[in-house]
């Protein structure tokens, strides 16, 4: 994509109104505009952060065996009446009635629904296992919205929903998607802590908060040290393995009845990005959800809920991944991996080099984003710090008569002087 031709509303100066990084950096780079309260517009650059995000997380949960289905954003009434949780929810669920004076209610998850789909087609235990999840657009009215969209009204959230003959098969399912959120996040560059947490309005016996870390974080978490260790690349380790080590939300951490030795024990704020339940019978039991068992009666079905905050993580990767300059974009999530900046647009041989490199790299699949405009040299390397791409490419005329470009790796700021070819191996990861 060429600059020229693009919509990227940059703003210089930082908003008054951003409180935190993820936000102000978010507004500043043309990702997003606020059109009410807690809820944004997503411009050109951060739509394509989450579409990789979301990219990412359907590929993962689709290898694992979910099946991806989409439900409607407004629900009837009544499902929620017979689950027992109309009224539950409070005012963070927004109600209203249609023209012909049927209530309806705009979607702040979808456990009724689903279960509303599953008990209409499915019948027989022999269909079960079954995990099905949507990446779907939720409201949740909240009293003081505030952060961006890390904390907003209107948010893109992946939520996935399990059916079971037994327990022993949901715990088995609760743990396979323990280990999956985990080859989730870590793809999108992070470390996520999943702690011991309370299931609060969803419910359930069993639940997993995945957690973060960030000056920002609204939630307190004590943790093992190892989890730092991790954080640095200092070490690896599976899910399974992480899962052995101590982790708990504020509200079930107990002192005096902690695992951890207290110099091993860290504290830490985090965000939240994914949160998974063993609901057992909670709404199946309340909504009569039945199938025929192996030996011909009735069984009362078992199920699990997980979510992941798609839109938050893209607020979550940006706090857990900037500096001073702006944002620093894992590979995999960048709105494009490469930024060409032509220093002398108009001269001959600067758009000639940049014309080629930027026509290989789109050939060969890697997205390009391409600053041809007439902007001042400094205004463009601020533009590019700012967008945070992984590689930036400067060709400038006096290079140019060499042969050379200037590559920087934006995360490690480091730069280099090289030929076109070399240039070409270097952003594409092959050199």
């Amino acid at each position: 994509m060429k600059l020229s031709r693009y919509f990227l509303p940059l703003i210089r100066e930082n908003p008054s109104e951003a409180q935190i990084a993820s936000h102000r950096l978010m507004l500043r780079a043309g990702m997003i505009r606020q059109e009410a309260a807690g809820i944004y517009s997503w411009l050109p650059l951060g739509l394509r952060v989450l579409d990789n995000i979301e990219r990412i997380v359907a590929e993962e949960l689709d290898k694992a065996g979910c099946v991806r289905v989409l439900m409607p954003t407004l629900q009837p009434t009544e499902l929620w009446k017979e689950s027992g949780r109309y009224d539950a929810m409070g005012k963070e669920m927004l109600r209203f009635k249609d023209r012909s004076e049927r209530e309806l209610l705009y979607s702040p998850t979808c456990e009724e629904m689903i279960i509303d789909i599953f008990r209409s087609s499915v019948k027989s235990y022999k269909a079960l296992p079954l995990n099905l999840y949507q990446i779907q657009w939720k409201f949740r009215d909240e009293v003081r919205p505030r952060f961006g969209i890390m904390r907003g009204r209107e948010f893109l959230m992946k939520d996935g929903y399990s059916f079971h003959i037994s327990l022993d098969d949901a715990k088995r399912e609760y743990s396979k998607m323990y280990d999956v959120y985990h080859r989730i996040f870590a793809r999108l560059g992070l470390v996520a802590i999943a702690v011991n947490a309370d299931s609060g309005a969803i419910g359930g016996s069993l639940s997993h908060e995945f957690q973060v870390i960030a000056e920002t974080g609204e939630s307190a978490l004590y943790y093992d040290k190892t989890f730092d260790d991790i954080r640095a690349g200092k070490m690896q380790m599976s899910g399974e393995d992480m899962r052995r080590l101590y982790a708990a939300a504020d509200e079930l951490h107990v002192p005096d009845k902690c695992p951890v030795a207290k110099e091993n024990l860290r504290e830490a704020r985090g965000i939240e990005v994914g949160h998974i339940f063993l609901l057992g019978r909670k709404y199946t039991d309340a909504m009569k959800v039945d199938v025929n068992g192996p030996d011909g009666n009735s069984v009362r079905v078992e199920m699990g809920t997980y979510g992941i905050g798609v839109s938050r993580l893209a607020g979550a990767i940006i706090e857990a991944g900037h500096d001073e300059n702006g944002i620093v974009w894992p590979e995999a999530v960048a709105p494009f991996k490469v930024g060409i900046i032509n220093l002398r647009p108009g001269d001959a041989k600067c758009d000639a080099i940049c014309q080629q490199l930027y026509d290989t790299l789109q050939g060969q699949g890697v997205e390009v984003l391409y600053d041809d405009t007439d902007e001042r040299a400094g205004a463009k390397f601020a533009s590019m710090d700012l967008i945070g791409l992984p590689w930036q490419v400067v060709v400038g005329p006096k290079g140019a008569e060499k042969g050379v470009l200037e590559v920087k790796n934006r995360k490690s700021g480091e730069k280099k002087e090289m030929s076109l070819e070399a240039a070409l191996k270097t952003v594409k990861g092959t050199e």
